[in-house]
């Protein structure tokens, strides 16, 4: 089954024309691809402090530690980001806290026999991809987000002898 495949370190650097695409028509300036990114930065790079800066900064309570994972809740962020600047080691990006969030649908029943999503296809520096799972066995770096998306991410956690 072909997955959303989605390589952290060349999504986090895209030239302002590669910017990947969104085709949901419900989603606020088509911000698909930036929710990805926070959602991916919260599961994978997100250092897992033991304070928890960000979550404490917030003057909104929009950030919540659920489970040691952070997430934040679309409704209740004002877009002060405070929670950016509360951050030690820089992963929440001021530029993708939009005062409007959207989430990705991935497509779910949207795409015809064939078709790649929208993501993919506008993204130039292959940071989007629509790959056969098993064409990443034995890669480094590989993890599954969900059932329909894998993320290429280097893990921090790992490197500290932490599991998820």
């Amino acid at each position: 089954m072909k997955k959303l495949y989605i390589d952290y370190d060349l999504f986090l650097r895209p030239a302002e024309k590669d910017q990947p695409h969104c085709s949901y028509v419900l989603r606020p300036g088509n911000d698909g691809p930036a929710c990805l990114r926070e959602e991916i930065s919260f599961l994978f790079a997100c250092r897992r402090c033991e304070d928890y800066p960000c979550v404490n900064s917030c003057p909104n309570g929009a950030l919540k530690r659920e489970a040691g994972l952070i997430k934040r809740s679309g409704f209740l962020c004002i877009s002060c980001k405070t929670c950016s600047i509360a951050c030690p080691f820089g992963i929440i990006l001021p530029e993708l806290l939009p005062y409007l969030a959207g989430r990705c649908d991935r497509c779910i029943g949207r795409l015809k026999s064939g078709e790649v999503p929208l993501c993919v296809s506008s993204c130039k520096n292959g940071a989007f991809r629509y790959v056969e799972e098993d064409d990443l066995k034995g890669c480094p770096d590989i993890y599954p987000m969900g059932d329909s998306i894998i993320v290429k991410v280097f893990n921090w956690l790992g490197s500290y002898g932490i599991k998820k």
